[in-house]
């Protein structure tokens, strides 16, 4: 391999290291919502997966829904992962150019 394609290679990873910083602020400030129990519970996410808030009904509030309340907060945990994780795809290919990275390659 020449020199140059070593010095260009090099570049286009130092870029590449800084679009991902750049993402990395990125993802921390795009928030997401989970619900469940048909919007009784709600849980606001980063797109990384950071539990910022809980919204939950007053009807839940009773000790007799304690349980229902416990599965329902589960749950929108879990509709907000699932969101966070489409948006940080999303994010992903569009840095990347849509190209496929090689399986187990962490960038963060």
């Amino acid at each position: 391999m020449a020199l140059g394609d070593m010095m260009g290679l090099m570049k286009q990873a130092a870029q590449l290291q800084s679009k991902m910083q750049e993402m990395q602020a990125e993802l921390d400030r795009i928030e997401v919502e989970g619900t469940a129990g048909g919007g009784m519970v709600t849980v606001t996410l980063t797109a990384k997966g950071e539990l910022k808030g809980v919204k939950v009904d007053d009807s839940l509030m009773k000790a007799e829904e304690k349980e229902i309340l416990e599965d329902l907060l589960v749950a929108a945990h879990a509709d907000g992962r699932r969101k966070a994780e489409t948006v940080m795809q999303e994010k992903m290919k569009s840095l990347t150019g849509g190209l496929p990275l090689p399986p187990g390659l962490k960038l963060f």
